[in-house]
């Protein structure tokens, strides 16, 4: 945030208590001491907590580098001087799955939920779509604060701070960066008092030198729980090959494995699974034309997995994957596992590019097989039945 131009407070960063002390006592004054946790919900779990001496910042600071939050420990702790803060405001980008571009959005009731404030305040709400491909401007972001009432050097001074964090956001490929609050001071002056910053999953890789210096390593997210050895394992299977995806695996509880195609389909037959009375093993995403190695090695993955009975292999009409290829993977993987693939397989549903090819493949074998004629929710019927049925 401070190298993009965004004023921040003369913070220090400490991963002991001792170095918390030190850096209270350069500061002088009361401070904060703030969890450096990869999740939310700081301050109720008591990851924040107010020093008035370096003596107290110490002991705080002992007390949350041994605090787990969301499932995550804390890298260090952040010292900041006690700021005497006049009025809060919140600034963000976050995107809009729906219009597929950013939105600018601003607020001058900060330090409490956006959400919250959009519901009982919609009128202290600012929003403005900005392009993906373009810097940001200044009149985009000035318009967006004016439209919640704000005027004059208040104005002035809050849109260079909007402006620097949409285009933060842009040249990092992030899906939310927000500063929550924006604190006014009483000399007139703006500070950023906390940020949430997230990456856009995929793009990891071409931020790698600003994570290695900001010490986040490949297998930290920001979610409500550390990931299982099953999803880790998914993601090794993704990385080993550039070819295709074989990625986002999530595990659960039942007994049916999913190998289901990217994007809206797979949630559609995930969805459709449980609708018809399935219990999925897991959830993930194969598509972008997967090499026979990627589609083996997540359908390896997928039926070694505890409690997995059979798999179903399903995706949307396909143009960019061919069906040829993930049949072949999928057989692979039962064949080096001693599995029977008509036995292991409940259904293939890929139709879409190769698919006379890759039905002759699945032919060969006894696995049943169907075409665009069957639905997704018709494929999923047929899969939990099985299942049901024992066979």
């Amino acid at each position: 945030v401070r190298r993009a131009g965004i004023p921040v407070t003369d913070f220090g960063f400490a991963r002991t208590p001792e170095e918390a002390r030190e850096a209270a006592e350069r500061i002088g004054g009361e401070t904060v001491v703030k969890s450096q946790v990869l999740s939310g919900g700081r301050m109720k779990a008591g990851g924040v907590q107010f020093a008035s001496s370096p003596d107290e910042a110490a002991a705080h600071a002992a007390d949350i580098l041994e605090l787990k939050i969301g499932g995550h420990m804390p890298r260090g702790v952040l010292v900041d001087p006690k700021a005497e803060v006049e009025q809060e405001y919140y600034a963000g980008v976050v995107w809009d799955g729906t219009a597929k571009k950013p939105v600018m959005i601003f607020s001058p009731v900060g330090g409490i939920d956006i959400e919250q404030v959009a519901e009982d305040q919609p009128d202290k709400v600012g929003r403005r779509h900005i392009s993906n491909l373009l810097p940001v401007t200044g009149f985009e972001a000035k318009e967006t604060i004016a439209s919640t009432g704000v005027t004059g050097s208040e104005l002035n001074r809050l849109t260079p701070i909007l402006t620097n964090l949409a285009q933060l956001f842009l040249e990092n490929d992030m899906t939310l960066a927000e500063i929550n609050p924006i604190g006014r001071l009483k000399d007139g002056s703006f500070v950023a008092l906390d940020a949430h910053m997230d990456i856009e999953n995929e793009a990891r890789g071409r931020h790698a030198a600003l994570l290695a210096d900001l010490e986040i390593g490949d297998e930290e997210t920001r979610e409500a729980r550390e990931p299982t050895p099953f999803e880790l394992a998914g993601e090794e299977v993704d990385a080993q090959d550039h070819r295709g995806v074989a990625g986002n695996v999530t595990e659960f509880d039942g007994n049916l494995g999913l190998v289901i195609g990217a994007g809206g389909g797979s949630l559609t037959l995930f969805d459709a699974v449980r609708a018809h009375g399935g219990e999925p093993a897991n959830y993930c995403e194969i598509g972008g034309n997967p090499s026979v190695a990627k589609a083996c090695g997540l359908a390896k993955l997928v039926l070694q997995k505890p409690g997995v009975d059979k798999i179903a292999v399903m995706m949307s009409i396909v143009s960019n994957t061919r069906v040829d290829i993930v049949a072949r993977g999928v057989i692979k993987a039962c064949l080096e596992l001693d599995m029977d693939p008509a036995e292991k397989i409940a259904i293939f549903r890929i139709p879409g590019a190769w698919e006379d090819e890759g039905f002759k493949i699945l032919d060969a074998y006894g696995v049943e097989y169907a075409d665009r004629s069957v639905s997704m929710h018709e494929a999923a019927r047929r899969a939990v039945e099985k299942i049901g049925a024992g066979s």
